[in-house]
């Protein structure tokens, strides 16, 4: 039996054979080292992703809110292995959408789940309306899909921002909760006691190329994948599309959200069976393992796994690792205690 540094390293092997030989993301050979100069091939991206291809048949839900009619863009996804009767709802990150959880997806699927995967209002191929957002409108919006497609009960896996939205989720809707599974999740402090408050709506510094690849590079502290730069182009080219203006000042409040909605006192008050769970080397939290225990401490049935040696993003440098330890929790009793999961 392998310990938990010796199934890293296997897998860690395997994420990088992987990265030589499979098809990367649009089928192109991206260099080793990501350019200091954005490629001038390169072009504008819609705002709403009308040109970039998702694995699966994209719907939409209809919603109004703040007088405003919006969409909400989504992946309905049916188990490809033999079916186990639980769904699983994916959150995505700040700098992602659903499209960039294929392998994660794929893999739930597999294990005879049924998954959902939206982009959240304001990403991906869903509506980028101007309106107040926070974690409860995010949290009310997944709650409306669910009613929408006569889901009562789900287990929901948010990583980076998105495990601020499960978490909160969680607490406000436990009893259709299952389980809840942070990963990386970001906003583990209360950001207002240590920088002041900045008004979204005046404009900070010019987005450049230099700035977005940054930005992706904290994700990968300690090696970086080639194909990773296809998310780097796409949100570059949003910058060259004829929408940017909005789309920046969707995404200015969407950062706001960070600030003016924490979750750091909602873990205290979710007793779902919750994990933290991901790579101890987060380039964007100083000290992630001393953050992370403190979310597991607060949480009051949970259990934590950290891999040393990995970035912000384990679902992309260990997935046969990180995708075999989710769906072992996910498949775990909801109602026995999370200590004894391991």
């Amino acid at each position: 039996m392998f310990n938990l540094k010796q199934r890293i390293v296997l897998s860690l092997s395997a994420f990088l054979l992987s990265v030589a030989s499979m098809p990367t993301l649009a089928q192109t050979d991206w260099p080793e080292v990501p350019p200091t100069e954005a490629p001038a091939h390169w072009g504008a991206v819609s705002a709403n992703f009308e040109e970039i291809p998702y694995p699966y048949p994209v719907h939409f839900l209809e919603l109004n809110r703040f007088q405003q009619d919006i969409r909400m863009a989504y992946m309905d996804v049916p188990p490809s292995g033999p079916a186990n009767g639980q769904t699983v709802f994916i959150q995505h990150g700040m700098n992602f959408y659903s499209e960039a959880y294929t392998p994660t997806i794929k893999a739930l699927s597999a294990a005879g789940f049924r998954v959902l995967a939206v982009d959240r209002i304001g990403y991906g191929k869903s509506t980028k309306p101007i309106l107040p957002y926070s974690f409860n409108f995010v949290a009310a919006n997944m709650k409306s899909l669910l009613d929408e497609l006569g889901i009562d009960e789900v287990a929901i896996v948010g990583h980076s921002m998105g495990g601020m939205t499960v978490s909160r989720f969680a607490m406000v809707y436990p009893d259709i909760t299952t389980h809840v599974v942070m990963v990386n999740q970001i906003g583990l402090t209360d950001q207002r006691q240590s920088r002041p408050w900045r008004d979204p709506f005046i404009e900070g510094g010019t987005t450049t190329y230099q700035s977005i690849l940054r930005g992706h590079q904290n994700y990968f502290p300690l090696r970086w994948p080639p194909e990773h730069l296809e998310f780097v182009r796409r949100q570059f080219g949003q910058t060259m599309s004829g929408e940017w203006n909005r789309v920046a000042q969707v995404r200015r409040l969407q950062g706001q959200m960070l600030y003016d909605d924490p979750v750091v006192y909602d873990w205290q008050h979710i007793a779902t069976k919750a994990l933290v769970i991901g790579g101890e080397e987060d380039g964007l939290v100083d000290d992630f393992p001393t953050l992370a225990h403190n979310v597991n401490n607060q949480l009051q049935n949970s259990t934590i796994l950290l891999y040393p040696g990995v970035g912000h993003a384990p679902q992309i440098e260990i997935p046969d690792l990180f995708h075999a330890d989710l769906i072992r929790f996910l498949k775990s009793d909801p109602n026995a205690p999370a200590s004894a999961w391991k």
